[in-house]
C-alpha cells in the first residue's frame, strides 16, 4: 500500500478527474480490497462481483474524501467498502428460497450422489425429469436453486487464486481481519456526535460505570443508559453483526 502523503496526492488528482490516478489507487489498494471481501464469501455472490462492488465502495471512500477529517484515507474507506457489499448482500445478492425449493434440491442432490455411486457417471437431466416426475426446466432450476457441498480442499476457480483452496478462503481470525474490524469501529465511533463518542470512550475505554458517566456528562443514569442502547444499536447495524 502506499504511504499516506502520496494517497492524498492520487486522492487530489482523482477527485480532479484523473483517471489513471483512480487507477493505481485501485491498484495499490487491491491487498486491503481482498482483505475486506474475505469476509463475506460463501454468501452466494462471486469473488469477482464482489471484488467489483468493492472497488465501487473504494471510488465512492475517494470521492467522499475530505483530509479536513484528520483521518487516513483507509479508516474512512473500509467502512465505505465494506457498507457498499453488504447493501448488495442486503438489497439485491440474496435470493430467496422457499423451503419446499430447498427440500426438493436436497432429494435430487441425494439421488445423484447415490445415482453416480451406482452407476460410475451422474444422471442426466431428462433421468432426473423422470425420477422425480418433474419438467426438464424445473429440475434444472431447482439445482440451481442449491449448489453441490464441495470439498474445503477444492482447488478454488477465481482467476487471481487458482492455486488457493476453499480452506484457505474461509474468513479467520487473523490479525488481518481484526485489523479491519478495528479500522471499521474506529470509524463509527468517529461519526458519532462529540457527547455520545464521549460517553463511548468513558463506558468502554475508560471502564467508567453508567452512573459515573452520568455524572462527569451531567446527565441522569437513565439517559446515559438510553443513549448507550441506542449507540450501541447503530454499531451493530454499521459492523453487520
Amino acid at each position: 500500500m502506499l504511504d499516506e502523503q502520496t494517497t492524498l496526492a492520487l486522492i487530489r488528482r482523482a477527485k480532479a478527474g484523473e483517471e489513471g490516478a483512480k487507477e493505481q489507487l485501485l491498484t495499490h489498494n487491491t491487498s486491503l480490497l481482498k482483505s475486506i471481501i474475505k469476509r463475506y464469501l460463501g454468501k452466494g455472490v462471486e469473488y469477482d462481483d464482489l471484488f467489483q462492488l468493492a472497488s465501487m465502495g473504494l471510488l465512492k471512500a475517494i470521492a467522499g474524501f475530505d483530509e479536513r477529517f484528520q483521518v487516513r484515507f483507509s479508516t474512512y474507506a473500509v467502512p465505505m467498502i465494506a457498507g457498499e457489499i453488504k447493501r448488495f448482500l442486503r438489497d439485491d445478492g440474496s435470493v430467496k428460497v422457499s423451503r419446499a425449493l430447498k427440500k426438493s434440491a436436497r432429494e435430487i442432490n441425494r439421488y445423484i450422489e447415490q445415482y453416480s455411486v451406482e452407476h460410475g457417471a451422474p444422471p442426466t437431466v431428462k433421468e432426473l425429469a423422470a425420477a422425480f416426475c418433474m419438467d426438464e426446466g424445473e429440475v434444472v432450476f431447482t439445482l440451481g436453486s442449491s449448489k453441490m457441498p464441495l470439498s474445503i480442499y477444492e482447488q478454488g476457480e477465481y482467476k487471481d487464486e487458482k492455486s488457493a483452496s476453499l480452506a484457505e478462503k474461509l474468513p479467520s481470525k487473523d490479525n488481518q481481519d481484526e485489523m479491519i474490524e478495528r479500522m471499521v469501529l474506529k470509524a463509527a465511533i468517529e461519526k458519532l456526535p462529540e457527547r455520545e463518542r464521549k460517553i463511548v470512550i468513558l463506558r468502554y475505554f475508560r471502564d467508567m460505570t453508567q452512573s459515573e458517566v452520568a455524572k462527569a456528562i451531567g446527565v441522569s443514569q437513565v439517559q446515559i443508559s438510553r443513549i448507550e442502547s441506542r449507540i450501541l444499536g447503530e454499531f451493530r447495524k454499521e459492523l453487520g453483526a
